[in-house]
């Protein structure tokens, strides 16, 4: 199977400090990806490296057999890469039903179009009650996001995403901030998301990280120090000594 993703050679380097030290790295349809590491460990430079709101100084980024290295963010997203923020991005005057609608419309170049045409439109309609239902939101659908728990808030941004119909998907810290009362649902979202998308994960839960991800890779220092399966990170010696430390030593006595 062809790789779906696939960054080569990335390079950042801010003031001298090389952020993003020759990161390779690939990813196939339906991939579950979990990307982790220390804070400072280039994670997130990464994820604006890979969608295009920062420039590499070297290496590209391709999507399929497409190199997308020169093109900007927008253009990325229409080809089918689309991410989540660590800080929710939402209009809290706004329902779930309406920010998923715009994301279709944007996605269907209609996104100046009047939003009330489309509410209540049965093929709008149904994509919408399809992504909420995916997500676990479709209770909350007509309610303004104001009012909604900020675990359903990191939940409608996931619905966003995929209303954009992406290829492959990058969720940075999906449950940060999230009481841990609602981590379950952003847990049973992600099982419940399109087996054939390629998921990258950026989240600092281990515990999450290790029941979402097939492969692990771990940044420190902008390099990768490590990759590969779930069952051996906690056993390798540089991952424990830069960033997993106690909760390794946790899981080897449990």
């Amino acid at each position: 199977m062809s790789d779906l993703f696939r960054v080569e050679g990335l390079v950042k380097s801010f003031g001298g400090l090389a952020v993003s030290n020759n990161i390779t790295l690939a990813m196939k349809p339906g991939e579950r990806l979990a990307l982790i590491g220390p804070n400072g460990a280039g994670k997130t430079t990464f994820v604006n490296l890979v969608t295009g709101l920062l420039k590499p100084d070297a290496g590209r980024v391709h999507l399929g057999s497409e190199d997308v290295t020169q093109l900007g963010s927008v253009r990325r997203v229409r080809k089918g890469l689309v991410r989540t923020f660590q800080v929710t991005r939402l209009f809290p005057e706004m329902t779930p039903e309406e920010h998923v609608t715009l994301a279709i419309l944007q996605r269907e170049g209609k996104a100046t179009a009047i939003l009330a045409r489309f509410l209540g439109n049965p093929t709008v309609s149904d994509e919408v009650e399809d992504v909420l239902t995916v997500l676990g939101l479709s209770e909350v659908a007509r309610r303004p996001v104001s009012e909604i728990a900020y675990g359903q808030q990191r939940l409608l941004e996931i619905a966003i995403a995929l209303a954009l119909k992406p290829n492959v998907l990058l969720l940075d810290e999906p449950a940060a901030g999230v009481p841990s009362a609602d981590t379950p649902r952003i847990e049973q979202a992600l099982a419940r998301l399109p087996e054939d998308l390629a998921v990258l994960m950026i989240e600092h839960d281990m515990d999450l990280v290790f029941r979402f991800a097939r492969r692990v890779v771990v940044l420190a220092a902008g390099e990768i120090i490590f990759e590969g399966l779930p069952s051996a990170v906690a056993a390798d010696a540089r991952v424990r000594e830069a960033y997993l430390g106690s909760y390794a030593d946790a899981r080897r006595v449990a």
